[in-house]
């Protein structure tokens, strides 16, 4: 059966000030009465039955997890001791649903991002799934046309088509770094790569095997948890066995090194919210180019970025290409051109001793 695990171990350091280490990214909304975690669920749930929802979280985001999603069960939340990236999540999530299902496909999601129309989401699941159940040693990810240059998210690089069923899947034959301008350029002018949006789906015993063979210390220390599964002895497992884990990304420690890697072009408009940059395209914006949320009154203002409240008017004059961000305990001015910005200035508050502004 289909399960869907949530990752939501981000710390969505680049939304600073609104994101704060108590309260990251997946849990705020943006241009939604629903936050994005929420919204996660919302687009998955359609695929499958409640209590095959889970989500990996951290200690300190499991309350507001719980408050958020209601209707999860204590324990659909796996909670890690610490961040170890998304490899250790992953095997963390595997190793659980094996313990009630040996036959459990996993669909796996950031918690953090934004995708459009639901149901083209849900229907390239579907048709990963199928994929998945003819072919078991499968991994797929899903791949996003590029419609811009990004120079902020990784690639994937097609090979040999696949078909089976209707569906068209195609090989992985690269992956690529984060690329400068011109390299950007070159790839979204050809058809042969796509955006790394981070969503996979794999049956939870093949990305375990995948895990043993790469990564043998996070297979050997997930074996060990595995035999106290559902026993009083897990807390104390994982709080051993689970901050030892390297910390590493599925797809340094698995995609990049296995065979049978696919990717299935995404039929849904994505974006991982990865900044404050990603607002202009998420947001509409006025005839000066600025987008706004919240109150705003601006002269010879233009090109910025500006996130507020309703009640509190965020007033500016002879400004241009700025990220404007206040909230009740810290105001954020930046130069929007600098990717950055945001992530180096938040170092230097914790730097300074400034960390409960964090």
């Amino acid at each position: 059966m289909l399960h869907t695990v949530i990752m939501a171990g981000g710390s969505g350091i680049r939304f600073w000030p609104q994101s704060r280490r108590a309260l990251p990214k997946q849990f705020l909304h943006f241009g939604s009465a629903r936050t994005l975690i929420q919204e996660t669920a919302d687009r998955c749930l359609p695929l499958i039955a409640p209590h095959r929802l889970w989500v990996v979280t951290g200690a300190a985001h499991a309350g507001e997890t719980t408050h958020q999603l209601p209707e999860l069960l204590p324990s659909q939340i796996l909670v890690e001791p610490c961040g170890r990236n998304t490899a250790p999540c992953i095997a963390l999530a595997a190793i659980r649903l094996l313990s009630s299902d040996p036959e459990a496909i996993m669909l796996a999601v950031p918690a953090d991002h934004i995708i459009s129309p639901p149901e083209a989401f849900q229907d390239a699941v579907r048709r990963a799934v199928k994929f998945v159940e003819a072919r078991p040693e499968a991994l797929v990810l899903f791949g996003v046309p590029p419609h811009f240059p990004s120079t902020g998210f990784g690639y994937i690089q097609r090979g040999e088509a696949c078909e089976m069923e209707g569906t068209t899947l195609y090989g992985v034959q690269a992956f690529k770094e984060k690329p400068n301008q011109l390299t950007a350029a070159r790839y979204v002018a050809g058809d042969e790569y796509y955006w790394n949006c981070g969503i996979f789906v794999w049956r939870a015993d093949a990305i375990l095997q995948a895990i043993a063979e790469y990564e043998p210390d996070i297979f050997a220390r997930c074996e060990r948890l595995k035999r106290v599964a559902g026993t009083a002895q897990w807390d104390a497992a994982l709080a051993e066995e689970f901050p030892a884990m390297k910390s590493i990304s599925i797809d340094y420690a698995v995609l990049e090194k296995a065979k049978d890697v696919f990717v299935l072009p995404a039929p849904f408009q994505w974006d991982d919210v990865g900044s404050w940059q990603a607002l202009p395209r998420l947001l509409p914006h006025d005839s000066d180019g600025n987008t706004v949320a919240g109150t705003h009154c601006g002269m010879e203002t233009s090109g910025c970025i500006i996130r507020g409240t309703d009640d509190h008017l965020i007033a500016t004059f002879g400004v241009k290409d700025l990220i404007i961000v206040h909230t009740p305990t810290a105001t954020l001015v930046a130069d929007r051109r600098d990717e950055n910005a945001v992530k180096e200035l938040t170092a230097e508050i914790e730097r300074r001793g400034l960390k409960n502004y964090l």
